[in-house]
């Protein structure tokens, strides 16, 4: 499929985006060229766990679901990738198998860089290394952080830190309110904290009462950004 066939809205959410805007021209263009576009439904698998690398792919709409399936069988959800985050490269540069699952949450369109050209655009631009290698260190930090959360943080506190990164990531704002444009379901939410879909929800109803949130049935509304912080920073 051809690049062309990108909107206004996802060409600006790769050219905006945190990772490929640092880029240098030559090198975004270059990226550009060999890229192809990669249109998934709601729920459809891109990569799994185990599976060979083969694209180092960005995200220009929708979200990406990285996922695992723990012992016991249930869904673990690490993160959603955002337009303008790119992924798949560490499987790239190790040649071992993909570490997750990865699959659309809602419709979903992504670039993808065959593994042979990334390979060559390493050979061509030394910056992609450095850039790469900063990428993955914040993806580091990142996951530090997310350790030291989980082991320091009652749940309330992460569920109001959580609400926040999706408000910045997919905010819509109107008025005083921020819409989270990503549509979670508390089963979804129950994944991405590591918790039960019951004790999730008890402290959305929580954050509801002291006017932080509002939960609609596919949708939840920061209804005051102050009260969150004031939740997570607890």
């Amino acid at each position: 499929m051809s690049l062309l066939s990108l909107t206004p809205d996802e060409m600006h959410n790769i050219q905006t985006g945190a990772f490929f805007s640092k880029l240098s021209q030559p090198l975004r263009e270059d990226i550009l060229s060999r890229a192809v576009v990669r249109r998934l439904k709601d729920g459809a698998t891109f990569s799994t766990r185990g599976s060979a690398a083969e694209e180092w792919c960005g995200v220009a709409l929708g979200a990406v679901r990285i996922s695992s399936v723990s012992l016991s069988g249930r869904q673990v959800t690490l993160t959603y990738a955002e337009p303008g985050v790119w992924f798949g490269d560490i499987a790239l540069f190790d040649g071992l198998p993909r570490t997750h699952d990865a699959d659309a949450h809602g419709p979903t369109t992504l670039l993808a860089v065959r593994k042979p050209d990334f390979k060559d655009l390493l050979g061509r631009h030394v910056e992609l290394y450095d850039a790469l290698l900063r990428l993955n260190c914040r993806r580091l930090r990142l996951m530090f952080n997310h350790f030291e959360d989980l082991n320091t943080r009652p749940l309330r506190s992460r569920l109001a830190k959580q609400l926040l990164l999706l408000a910045k990531s997919y905010g819509i704002p109107r008025g005083e309110e921020i819409r989270i444009g990503l549509q979670l379901a508390q089963e979804d939410l129950a994944q991405l904290l590591g918790a039960s879909r019951q004790r999730v929800n008890q402290e959305l109803k929580g954050f509801e009462r002291e006017g932080a949130v509002r939960v609609e049935p596919t949708r939840l509304v920061v209804l005051s950004r102050d009260k969150l912080l004031q939740i997570a920073e607890r």
